[in-house]
């Protein structure tokens, strides 16, 4: 294993908002095989990635992670907004700045996502042959079956009133609404509420990150409609890595497992015991090195 350094990072989005992160590169000279990260829905990159793009970056990787806009560090307004294709450009243009990367070999870029954000990989996996490498992580498969399985049926009419009154508050000058982002508290609205997701959500952060227990009421919109599991089957010839949690709730196992049966070749398909959360706490070690060993054959086949 070898030793690396950090630093803070920033560029622009294609629209000018300014996207910020972190670059870890390892202590040794030359250029690097690089992976690029980016967190799921509402996260920020103190909740596990930090920790993971540190384990790639001893690996011998260097690793960018950055914040999606409207999040942490980085800028975009309303604060806590997700739009998915947006965050798709924005990490488009994240590929583009870790190429322009003096310590980074712009020819062996992977790039790894997790849940929402392993959605996106599926995206950017078909859609950017930049790309050498691929890992989705308990992704998002369908935006539609899972809130159809993690709506009850009695609350779905009250959801979508609570979304078009949304929609007809902003066309009256009103700022998005919000609601939290996880609670167990039942006379709370809220975008996650098992167990595992309040606790990872509401995990103690370091002093100083910028998260807030809230999201958009127009995200959850946008995530019904969004179907990144369509595409699956264009990510090939690009090797494609699914991790995928034997318990998920969250993502779906079962849509998890479908999707990558649908995928082409070069594929391979890790699952790890646990739910949607697993893979950042007690299957970390599992699933970080099930991701470190896919970049390390398809990012240096050389052994370097």
């Amino acid at each position: 294993m070898s030793q690396s350094t950090y630093l803070d990072i920033e560029f622009a989005a294609p629209d000018g908002v300014t996207l910020r992160g972190t670059l870890y590169v390892p202590d040794r000279p030359g250029r690097h095989p690089a992976i690029t990260m980016a967190h799921g829905y509402g996260a920020v990159k103190e909740m596990g990635l930090l920790r993971l793009a540190g384990t790639f970056a001893e690996a011998g990787f260097a690793a960018l992670v950055h914040e999606h806009r409207t999040f942490g560090a980085s800028d975009g307004t309303p604060r806590q907004d997700i739009d998915p294709w947006k965050q798709i450009e924005d990490w488009r243009r994240a590929i583009t700045y870790l190429e322009s990367r003096p310590e980074v070999d712009a020819d062996r870029i992977g790039l790894w996502g997790s849940s929402y954000a392993g959605g996106h990989a599926i995206v950017l996996g078909a859609t950017e042959r930049r790309l050498k490498a691929v890992v989705a992580q308990v992704p998002t498969i369908s935006g539609f079956e899972q809130s159809r399985r993690r709506v009850a049926p009695d609350n779905v009419a009250a959801l979508e009133a609570a979304l078009d009154a949304d929609e007809r508050a902003q066309l009256a000058g009103e700022a998005p609404r919000t609601q939290a982002l996880a609670s167990t508290d039942p006379a709370v609205t809220a975008s996650y509420r098992a167990q595992d997701a309040v606790d990872f959500y509401l995990q103690e952060l370091p002093e100083g990150t910028r998260w807030d227990n809230i999201v958009t009421v127009r995200s959850t919109h946008k995530a019904r409609m969004y179907e990144p599991g369509v595409l699956i089957d264009r990510v090939s010839p690009t090797p494609l890595l699914m991790i995928v949690g034997q318990q998920d709730t969250v993502t779906l196992t079962d849509t998890g497992l479908t999707a990558y049966n649908r995928a082409l070749e070069p594929k391979q398909l890790v699952t790890i015991p646990g739910g949607h959360f697993a893979p950042y706490t007690t299957e970390f070690a599992q699933a970080s090195a099930a991701a470190t060993a896919f970049f390390r054959e398809h990012l240096t086949p050389g052994g370097d």
